[in-house]
């Protein structure tokens, strides 16, 4: 397990963040960039936009966090404008090769006015933000009244959680591993407590809830299986048992 560390002050945490995804921006899309149909990464990619699409559709969106830019050009289908940062120029240079409206920024200090867009989302990005508290205010900052902050967190009460916790930091690079970034867990109970003021907390869609491993989607008879019941569960109660959390916050 990639254990919270003790956070680091704002400016070495992100020194060290932007040095690992730089690094991981090398490798990042050998199975990610592929999207097999029915496999697991466009699992997750496919549940994650489609939750932005039930708030974002035809509306102006923020990705927090938008790396490579695979989700955020989901998310250009159907908004009327989707907007991406992230701290890696490694991850923005693979962004803007797909046309995607990237910068480079912060997600404690975004670089937007007050009330700018529909739906404010991060996914796999604030886990590994140790003022998550400060995050999630500037994602609701920049978030319309009545619009959504959806905010992916990674959930301890889960498989995935368990295997992370027993198996040891996986290798991103030729230098690095998952144990050179800091990494937070946060359960549902933790999810609510963290509602930004100005939001109120409307519940949480699951991803990854049944699926012990990446490869069993991707797996030709079972894969296809799991893939329909991960998309049945994903806004059921057992929500609370996915791997990847995704809070949703409405701004008032």
């Amino acid at each position: 397990m990639v254990d919270p560390a003790t956070p680091r002050s704002s400016l070495e945490n992100a020194k060290r963040s932007r040095e690992y995804y730089d690094e991981f921006s090398q490798g990042y899309e050998e199975r990610r960039g592929k999207n097999v149909p029915g496999g697991y990464h466009e699992m997750l990619d496919e549940l994650e936009s489609s939750l932005v699409a039930q708030f974002g559709t035809n509306g102006d969106i923020l990705e927090v966090g938008c790396g490579t830019g695979l989700v955020l050009r989901r998310l250009a289908q159907f908004a009327r404008n989707a907007q991406g940062i992230d701290l890696s120029p490694g991850m923005l240079e693979k962004a803007r090769e797909r046309g995607l409206n990237v910068c480079e920024g912060s997600a404690t200090q975004l670089p937007f006015d007050d009330n700018q867009f529909d739906v404010t989302c991060s996914f796999k990005v604030l886990a590994h933000i140790p003022d998550i508290e400060l995050a999630l205010s500037e994602m609701a900052r920049v978030t319309r009244p009545g619009g959504m902050v959806l905010a992916e967190l990674y959930n301890p009460w889960s498989i995935r959680g368990l295997l992370r916790a027993l198996g040891p930091a996986r290798k991103i690079g030729t230098t690095r591993n998952e144990g050179d970034v800091y990494t937070r867990f946060d359960n549902p109970i933790r999810a609510r407590k963290l509602t930004p003021s100005s939001c109120i907390f409307e519940g949480a869609r699951g991803v990854r809830i049944i699926t012990p491993a990446a490869k069993v989607v991707d797996m030709p008879l079972i894969g296809p299986l799991v893939y329909k019941a991960e998309t049945f569960l994903a806004d059921s109660p057992l929500s609370a048992l996915a791997g990847f959390y995704v809070a949703k916050y409405r701004k008032q």
